[in-house]
């Protein structure tokens, strides 16, 4: 039997086989948008855009003979060869492309990534790491709230108080004679000796009776339920506070780096958590909390307390995000200078009051290409090292170029999920 399909293509067709596609090639396409991401700055990841895979991943796969079967093909379009011809070896040193060329090489497929396509990819394996005891997810738990009364429902829901009240109403309404009334007429006409007025008052009776059985005590109209509605409750709160060094020693590349990690995280939070606040506060000598706007963009300059931040972070969180309720996550940038006698406070602060309630804290470090502060460490790298000793939720690490932020930010925020089970 032979069975030709001549339906026309669906209109959606072309996006299911574009996401056929990428989840098929997601490996290779996941290391193009990393390669991809190196020379971009932040604000043009947002964008999407063009990447290229090589072509040996866009082959589709396919059943075939092994190597010591017998082989039969067919060449749509074949003009040069016929069966029994042996085809030519290609030359040595040729490209793998399909058109020659002399020289090494390989063709690459290029196409086109969407935004939502991008940062899916860009952020596919990232997550806050959770190393205590509570958990962040993404999505909302419904609890049901009361949302009034309806006529409809279980009979677990049946609102008895609200039933009876509109029964009565509707009774009084109507006119339905009381069990009383009846009664006293009843006990009046047993006792009457006059039969005319002993016929009026059965015929009454029996007008009463009537109007009793025709308006019932409850009527299904009266009948309430109550109603319940779900509300999206978030299973979990968090909050990740920013701290970034803006004193005199950061110098514009210093600033720079740590902006872009800092934007790197802003694009991760906002994409991949509806639930988590963010809090930015930067430094000099004195700390301040600010906006987004003023965080990235405002020039500040001065000394170097970190000690400063730390205290601004543990007051906000004292005041607005109470352990028992938040996750709370910090990353902290700084070129690693600090005053020498401020080294014991910072030390204090982090020990006693911001490590304890924190489930993460990340220390990125950053310095000029090939300085002696990244080589050899800082004075507040030394002194971070030495707390993160018995404190495993501290994690650091040290950049001097834009190629190495992301690699970073990826090592620090990727999926452990057997660290997760763990903790």
């Amino acid at each position: 039997m032979h069975i030709v399909d001549r339906r026309l293509n669906p209109g959606g067709k072309s996006l299911e086989n574009r996401q056929r596609f990428l989840r098929r090639a997601k490996a290779l396409v996941q290391r193009a948008v990393y390669e991809s991401s190196q020379n971009r700055d932040i604000q043009d990841i947002l964008k999407g855009g063009e990447i290229s895979i090589p072509l040996d991943g866009t082959e589709e796969p396919r059943l075939h003979r092994g190597p010591d079967g017998l082989h039969e093909h067919i060449l749509p379009g074949n003009k040069d060869f016929i069966e029994g011809d042996i085809l030519p070896r290609p030359e040595s040193g040729g490209g793998r492309g399909r058109a020659g060329g002399e020289g090494s090489g390989e063709d690459a497929f290029r196409f086109i990534l969407t935004r939502e396509e991008f940062l899916d990819l860009f952020l596919d394996d990232l997550e806050l790491p959770d190393l205590a005891k509570k958990r962040l997810t993404t999505t909302d738990q419904p609890n049901p709230v009361r949302s009034g009364y309806s006529v409809t429902g279980s009979p677990a829901n049946l609102a008895i108080n609200r039933t009876m009240r509109l029964a009565m109403m509707r009774r009084v309404a109507l006119h339905r004679p009381k069990p009383e009334t009846v009664a006293e007429l009843e006990a009046e006409a047993a006792e009457c000796q006059d039969e005319e007025r002993r016929a009026a008052l059965e015929a009454e009776i029996k007008v009463l009776e009537s109007k009793v059985r025709r308006i019932p005590y409850i009527d299904p109209i009266d009948i309430r339920y109550r109603r319940f509605e779900n509300e999206p409750k978030p299973v979990a709160q968090a909050v990740m506070f920013c701290l970034m060094d803006v004193s005199g020693s950061m110098s514009e590349h210093m600033k720079d780096l740590a902006k872009r990690f800092y934007m790197l995280l802003y694009i991760f939070l906002t994409r991949q958590y509806r639930r988590v606040e963010i809090v930015f506060i930067r430094h000099t000598d004195v700390a301040e909390e600010v906006d987004e706007e003023t965080f990235f963009r405002s020039p500040a300059t001065g000394g170097t307390q970190v000690s400063s931040a730390l205290e601004a972070m543990r007051r906000i969180v004292h005041d607005r995000f109470p352990p028992s309720d938040w996750n709370i996550y910090a990353a902290q940038a700084s070129d690693g200078d600090n005053a020498y006698s401020d080294n014991a406070t910072a030390a204090a602060l982090l020990t006693n009051s911001i490590l304890p309630v924190s489930q993460y804290f990340a220390y990125l470090e950053v310095g000029e290409a090939r300085s002696v502060a990244i080589s050899s460490g800082s004075a507040l790298w030394s002194l971070y090292e030495r707390i993160q000793v018995g404190w495993p939720v501290l994690s650091m690490r040290r950049v001097s170029d834009r190629s190495q932020i992301y690699p970073v930010f990826h090592d620090l925020f990727q999926r452990r999920a057997a660290e997760t089970r763990s903790g």
